[in-house]
């Protein structure tokens, strides 16, 4: 994490990377009958999401969870990069810059808890939704005012898009 403004090193980013339980979805989870795990996703989240793909951003998908119905949501907004089972996010944020041939300084990532804490220091950007545990805190460069499946990942993805001027460009209407 660089020590000059937040909003300057926003400019660098190039590409974003996600946990998905606390981040992307709310903390808690539901068991199905059949034992399958549920969890709750925010649409607005969904919409910048996507919209970042179109814009030309990388994004990868790192969880620990390994529920094929959380491949598919991504996969059905367009991410290609999704690391399903992650014991060592670290592997898979390394993997995901090396593809795409990007500086640690280019990727933003935002997490919630211990495991995301190591890819967190070597992102570029750390960011966390506002009810993220403490470690995580202290390392975030932009800790988001909305919690974890309440929209905390379309705030940093279209602050760092109008930033870049390339919120309401293109497609910005169409799903």
């Amino acid at each position: 994490m660089s020590k000059t403004n937040f909003k300057e090193d926003l400019r660098n980013i190039k590409a974003f990377a996600f946990d998905v339980d606390g981040v992307l979805s709310k903390p808690e989870v539901y068991l199905s009958a059949e034992g399958e795990l549920l969890r709750s996703m925010n649409t607005k989240d969904g919409y910048a999401l996507q919209y970042a793909v179109k814009r030309g951003y990388p994004i990868a998908i790192i969880t620990g969870g390994k529920t094929e119905s959380v491949g598919r949501r991504f996969r059905g907004l367009g991410i290609t990069d999704i690391y399903l089972g992650a014991s060592d996010k670290m592997d898979d944020f390394e993997d995901f810059r090396f593809k795409y041939h990007l500086e640690p300084g280019e990727i933003l990532y935002m997490g919630d808890d211990l495991p995301d804490y190591h890819v967190m220091d070597k992102a570029g950007i750390a960011c966390c939704p506002a009810d993220a545990v403490e470690e995580i805190k202290s390392v975030s460069a932009y800790i988001s005012h909305l919690k974890g499946g309440e929209g905390c990942a379309r705030d940093i993805i279209e602050q760092v898009l109008r930033l870049h001027g390339r919120w309401l460009d293109g497609e910005a209407f169409n799903w």
